[in-house]
């Protein structure tokens, strides 16, 4: 493995004289398959040699002791490299970039999870509400992105709880719940309230349910005021999205990547976590079909594949996706090697929204399927059919689109008003 990176006798072996080769080299093994590139290499194992004399200069026998070293190895690197570091967060990035390359190798030689999953986290109150989370997801069926939403708001609960000197959910009580809540709410918008009071209204009947608590807490938390279609939605014009698409440059893989995934949206107002779970097989070649699978209303949608959004597709898998028996279509650019997620899609059309200088509220994924609903109110489509073409399950979701039919709006503004 080290002679597909390294020409020289004489630094080949310097590094295999190294007690940390072997460990070395699996490791750069790992960095290969998961499609890392060449300059990860030669920047990681300059600093995976030295780490090993370190370490062994410390009195480091086995690996395992190692860890208790990365640190105080990092801080000694930063004062060697880091004058290299314009900025603060240059010197960081160095900083990350070393304790990642010796925590990986190290967690490889233990057999221990190389890479972290920052979405499987213990969940907050896990020893106090065995099982919530579980709950959640097979009881409710609620998707992952609903559970880290739930996450993140029993977290800010669980974060109150303990500054308050709050140990045990015996403690709880009505005007404890309405102490957070004041605390809370007045910087949140209303959608924003409305969810925070509803996740911990189903983390107190939970626990209720399970005899955490000898009575049900959650009637003390009110319901936040949102009311139905006051929000207009944010979408953008015909020829923003022309601009958008011009903004992409598409002679590099990321381009031709996210020049797809934009057609995806505006064609067919799919959701971003859609697209991000599309594999190879949703593309039926031979009847030019598009299968949406495990939408969030529980469906699924077949559409016609557009011939724009076809070659966007095939310049892609030609040109930019990588070699891999995963089956899933879309992929990030950099490594480690895995499908796009729904936030890195949804960031992609904001990026593409702000160099084509657009303006527009909440920026993202939505903005385009918005604008892809506004486009068939243009064409004077009934809301039902609207609604089954975008994926609503229910009419009420397709009714708020009344309020941007311009044209018939226009018609009710200048018409007799006896009419009416």
């Amino acid at each position: 493995m080290l002679e597909d990176y390294y020409v020289k006798p004489s630094t080949l072996d310097r590094i295999r004289a190294s007690w940390l080769a072997p460990q070395i080299e699996s490791y750069l093994e790992w960095l290969e398959a998961r499609g890392y590139s060449r300059l990860v290499v030669y920047r990681r194992v300059p600093l995976l040699f030295q780490f090993a004399e370190f370490a062994q200069k410390n009195g480091c026998r086995d690996i395992a002791s190692c860890k208790a070293h990365i640190q105080e190895f990092v801080s000694l690197w930063l004062e060697q490299h880091g004058a290299h570091a314009k900025t603060a967060v240059a010197l960081r990035k160095h900083s990350i970039d070393a304790e990642c390359g010796v925590r990986q190798m190290l967690n490889l030689a233990c057999k221990e999870p190389v890479t972290r999953n920052r979405h499987r986290r213990s969940y907050p109150f896990e020893s106090a509400v065995p099982g919530f989370a579980e709950y959640l997801r097979r009881e409710c069926g609620f998707q992952e992105i609903t559970i880290r939403n739930y996450r993140r708001h029993v977290s800010e609960f669980a974060a109150y709880l303990t500054r308050v000197g709050v140990t045990s959910f015996s403690e709880l009580s009505p005007a404890l719940l309405g102490a957070f809540i004041i605390e809370r709410t007045p910087k949140m918008g209303p959608r924003t309230r409305r969810d925070l009071c509803g996740h911990l209204r189903g983390l107190l009947r939970f626990c209720h349910r399970e005899g955490i608590t000898n009575r049900d807490l959650s009637a003390a938390v009110g319901t936040a005021q949102v009311f139905r279609l006051d929000d207009v939605p944010r979408s953008i014009t015909w020829d923003e999205v022309r601009r958008m698409l011009e903004a992409v440059e598409r002679r590099t893989i990321r381009g031709r990547r996210d020049y797809a995934i934009l057609l995806l949206l505006v064609t067919y107002g799919v959701r971003a976590h859609e697209v991000a779970r599309l594999t190879l097989d949703d593309v039926d070649w031979k009847r030019e079909r598009l299968h949406v699978l495990a939408r969030k209303a529980g469906h699924a949608t077949v559409y016609p594949l557009a011939g724009v959004v076809a070659e966007a597709i095939i310049d892609y898998l030609k040109h930019g996706r990588p070699k891999t028996e995963d089956r899933h279509l879309f992929f990030r650019i950099y490594a480690p090697q895995a499908p796009i997620t729904a936030a890195a899609v949804s960031s992609s059309v904001a990026l593409y929204l702000y160099k084509a200088g657009i303006q527009v509220r909440r920026a993202g994924s939505h903005t385009l399927r918005h604008t892809c609903v506004q486009r068939l109110i243009d064409a004077e489509f009934p809301l039902k059919t609207i609604g089954d073409y975008v994926g609503h399950r229910s009419p009420e979701s397709t009714r708020i689109y009344s309020k941007v039919a311009i044209a018939s709006l226009r018609e009710v503004a200048m018409g007799d008003g006896e009419e009416l």
